[in-house]
């Protein structure tokens, strides 16, 4: 019979309590004495969280792709057939929104294979949700781009009466509209935005996603540039 290594026999060492207690007051005192360390030791941890946290990002964003760019109920301005998406998600009363706008106009000028897929993400109290739902609504009369355009271009706070104020200059039939707006399909795709933020932790406006990058507020337009590139080299 063989014989086992009396080295692979020896237990791994075990302290007793005050050996223990001994050590954790080395430790202690020695991050007392060299804080920065311990900053060093936060960072490195909150680095490995973060990217933790973009890698199932990352995932979650291609899982929901179809659903974030070609789902057939959400409004698309630009190239409706071009090979690179902007996803925005936005807000009516956001301002910051309002203050992207012309960038984005200049991107998809210049841009002729851009498409932008419109996420209503109404989080700015009822003004924005009947706003929401107004541009919505304008589908079924053709004329999401100009009431969305026209809101867009609104300077002041938002009412239903305004808002139908808004529709009318922007040519639409305002019975019909207010008929559409109930339209249970208009309040299934909010929910369904609410729910893709919810699900990618976008919280705020506006919200980009150009191929696998999620660009949070009012990035100009060198950011759009380099995301847009980038995208394009992936494709």
């Amino acid at each position: 019979m063989g014989t086992v290594p009396a080295s692979a026999q020896q237990p791994e060492p075990v302290f007793d309590p005050a050996q223990k207690q001994a050590i954790e007051q080395i430790i202690r005192e020695y991050l007392l004495t060299n804080p920065e360390l311990l900053r060093e030791v936060i960072a490195a941890l909150g680095e490995r969280e973060k990217l933790a946290a973009e890698g199932r990002r990352q995932t979650l964003m291609q899982e929901l792709r179809p659903q974030l760019e070609r789902h057939p109920d959400d409004p698309v301005m630009g190239n409706p057939e071009g090979a690179i998406t902007i996803v925005e998600f936005f807000d009516y009363q956001c301002g910051y929104c309002k203050t992207v706008k012309p960038t984005l106009a200049k991107i998809l000028a210049g841009n002729p294979d851009v498409r932008v897929v419109m996420k209503e993400f109404p989080i700015l109290g009822e003004p924005s949700v009947i706003a929401a739902r107004a541009a919505l609504a304008a589908r079924q009369q053709g004329k999401y781009a100009a009431l969305h355009d026209a809101l867009m271009a609104f300077r002041g706070r938002l009412g239903e009466e305004i808002i139908l104020e808004i529709a009318a200059k922007a040519g639409l039939d305002i019975e019909k509209l207010k008929a559409d707006m109930q339209a249970p399909a208009i309040e299934e795709a909010i929910r369904r935005n609410y729910q893709l933020a919810e699900q990618l932790e976008i919280s705020g406006t506006p919200a980009f996603i150009i191929g696998d990058a999620l660009a949070p507020g009012a990035i100009n337009e060198e950011q759009f540039a380099k995301l847009i590139a980038e995208a394009r080299a992936k494709l």
